[in-house]
């Protein structure tokens, strides 16, 4: 089972979670400006990194708070989780992405 440190409640089984994607997105400021192919490429199309990749996730079924972790895709070992608002971590580098 794994184990996902919320940044606010701390060690919680992973039933309580959700993971929603890719974070740290650029949001498009002006979209009334962008055609339908931009528009589309900004909802639809992600990264979808092999390896160590940065996610949204919500505490769902506790606090029910926005907190960003860097997981590895290929192992699904989470190497860190922070809060909205703080920096990232710079890149963690893991060779374990075969």
């Amino acid at each position: 089972m794994l184990h996902i440190e919320c940044p606010w409640c701390g060690m919680r089984d992973q039933t309580e979670f959700t993971c929603h994607g890719e974070a740290h997105i650029a949001r498009p400021s002006d979209t009334a400006s962008l055609s339908d192919e931009q528009w589309g490429d900004y909802v639809f199309f992600r990264n979808n990194t092999k390896g160590v990749n940065y996610e949204r996730w919500v505490h769902a079924f506790g606090c029910r708070r926005w907190f960003n972790a860097v997981r590895n895709t290929v192992t699904d070992r989470i190497h860190t989780t922070y809060k909205p608002g703080e920096n990232p971590p710079e890149t963690l580098s893991d060779d374990s992405t075969k």
